[in-house]
């Protein structure tokens, strides 16, 4: 449950600044050791895959740099197919091979595979090397961003890692700060959001038209504050130890068209598919006809990485839909409905994401058109869905989450623009890590911790 996770880091969390500050000169090791007891503490029969596939890939990485021509090649094949072969088997044996691999999907598992399979490549590039063990287990295995990302780049990482510094007071009162913003999103209002999205993917919902539609306005704000809220958390625990992650949203709901989208959702993993994936695929080198199909594969292998299944798939194969026609239509002014048909893209596309399978996303489908009738949801005294409501302050929170994403701006600029590390600032932040505290109520997870 949330309430247990944030418990275990809230005692976690002092011992491991304290131990950071006495261990100053041994921070790197001290870090990783918190780091991988973080990780055991959520299921400590993954912590051996977790340091196989560190010790694996970090000797596979210098093995790469010391080699060239076909050794080099062949190392690095050998690894990725290592990577490749973890991953396929925790997470796509079932849906490829209808086979269970006999364990749950270990948490985090596509966010440290990626994180190593780009810093292979680097190696394999002669861009990147590591001839510490110490400064790479911490890369990988670093607790804020481990079981939900965002994805790492080496590059970025690891200089801030060999130069670690000392606990700083503005570093620990900016990271408190975006802390607290990152939680309330998750505890205030995603949480509260989700009530009205779950009825609707249930199985055999049928949802008439404002079901339809509230529904997956509910679940598109859900996942946007869930998974923006740990995003900034991740950022601001980091920070604490004076380490920053990069930035993974933008404000995406307030994108103008999709590729703007696709700049500001998910940035890490959006900067992996394309220089992992995308450039090496040939990207726009070739032609209009080999950019779309690249356009394509690289999103369909974006819907595959989130989930074993068609309906991830499904999200994919519309998002590289999307950007297909965005390349073949755009002229590269912006309209005023830009922004409108934009989000109405995306809401579309979350019927997938969301849904349990194809026919499921299809009955939400046929819902958002009228085709189950237009009645009036059972909570605004209709025949529709029932809805838990909260008390009945669901749909002004829904329609405050909507103006907030839409409107509002994000935590980054924020702090840029608003924050001075004042008391008054302080007292904000202290009274609204309280509130939001005092609001864990009820059994919960961070949506992208699945994935």
């Amino acid at each position: 449950m949330l309430f247990n996770s944030f418990a275990f880091i809230f005692l976690y969390l002092p011992l491991t600044l304290a131990g950071y500050q006495l261990l100053r000169r041994h921070g790197v090791m001290w870090l990783a050791l918190c780091s991988l007891f973080f990780y055991a503490w959520w299921d400590w029969r993954f912590l051996p895959l977790l340091l196989l596939s560190i010790c694996v890939n970090f000797h596979a990485g210098q093995a790469i740099c010391s080699r060239t021509g076909t050794a080099r090649q062949a190392l690095f094949y050998a690894a990725l197919a290592f990577n490749l072969g973890l991953l396929v088997w925790f997470k796509y044996a079932g849906f490829v091979f209808g086979m269970d691999p006999g364990l749950p999907l270990p948490i985090g598992i596509s966010f440290f595979t990626f994180t190593q399979i780009a810093f292979l490549v680097d190696c394999r590039r002669g861009v990147a090397r590591e001839p510490r063990l110490g400064p790479y287990v911490l890369f990988v295995s670093y607790f804020p961003h481990l079981v939900a990302g965002p994805v790492l780049h080496h590059a970025e990482m690891m200089p801030q890692f060999r130069n670690g510094q000392s606990l700083r007071a503005e570093n620990l009162a900016a990271g408190l700060t975006i802390f607290a913003l990152g939680l309330a999103k998750k505890v205030l209002i995603a949480d509260n959001v989700a009530p009205l999205a779950n009825p609707l993917f249930t199985a055999g919902a049928a949802p008439q038209l404002l079901d339809a539609w509230i529904g997956t306005l509910a679940y598109s704000m859900q996942l946007y504050f869930d998974f923006s809220g740990y995003s900034d958390m991740a950022i601001g625990l980091s920070l604490l130890f004076g380490v920053r992650l990069p930035e993974n949203f933008n404000s995406p709901y307030q994108a103008h068209d999709i590729a703007d989208f696709w700049r500001r959702w998910h940035m890490t993993l959006s900067r992996f598919l394309r220089d992992y994936l995308y450039i090496p695929l040939g990207g726009n080198r070739n032609g209009s006809w080999a950019r779309r199909r690249n356009l394509m594969l690289t999103m369909v292998l974006g819907g595959a990485w989130h989930g074993a299944g068609w309906t991830f798939l499904a999200w994919g194969v519309l998002h590289g839909f999307y950007l297909v026609l965005h390349q073949h239509f755009s002229g590269g002014a912006r309209r005023w409905w830009g922004r409108p048909l934009t989000f109405l893209a995306v809401l579309l596309a979350w019927v997938p994401f969301r849904a349990s399978d194809m026919g499921a996303a299809l009955d939400i489908w046929s819902g958002m058109a009228g085709l189950h009738g237009l009645g009036l949801p059972r909570g605004l005294g209709g025949p529709g869905l029932q809805w838990v409501d909260g008390g009945g302050y669901g749909l002004p929170l829904l329609a405050l989450a909507a103006l907030l994403a839409w409107f509002a701006p994000n935590t980054r600029q924020l702090m840029e623009q608003k924050w001075d590390g004042s008391l008054r600032y302080a007292g904000t932040t202290a009274i609204l890590l309280l509130v939001c505290v005092f609001s864990m109520n009820r059994p919960t997870e961070f949506l992208y911790f699945q994935f």
